[in-house]
């Protein structure tokens, strides 16, 4: 293999183990902020619940199937992003390792 053919090889490895690193940091930093999201529709759920109570009230039935619906497909785009994660995680484990530029491949061991 020539020294060009093996340098473009490396160099397009190199890109796509980039790019797989940056997807995956677009899905952690999405699982993130779905994360927020998620906690800021329970918390509002919890005070509406608290403050009707507290104010010896029944927590208006509209207003609570709203924030639960939230809650509820933030939780459902929580989970898809889980497994979208998982399966970046797990192509990135798959990814056949390159032998060390030293030790050629097929390369059968040195005679003792």
């Amino acid at each position: 293999m020539s020294i060009w053919s093996r340098l473009s090889s490396e160099l397009h490895t190199a890109g796509r183990a980039a790019q797989g690193a940056i997807d995956e940091g677009k899905v952690r930093l999405e699982l993130f902020r779905m994360g927020q999201l998620c906690d800021k529709a329970a918390q509002a759920l919890g005070y509406a619940v608290h403050r009707a109570r507290r104010d010896g009230r029944e927590a208006e039935a509209d207003l609570v199937d709203r924030l639960d619906a939230t809650l509820s497909t933030h939780e459902a785009e929580l989970k898809r992003l889980e497994a979208e994660l998982a399966v970046h995680t797990a192509g990135a484990s798959k990814r056949p390792t390159d032998p060390p530029p030293d030790s050629p491949a097929g390369a059968a061991p040195p005679a003792a």
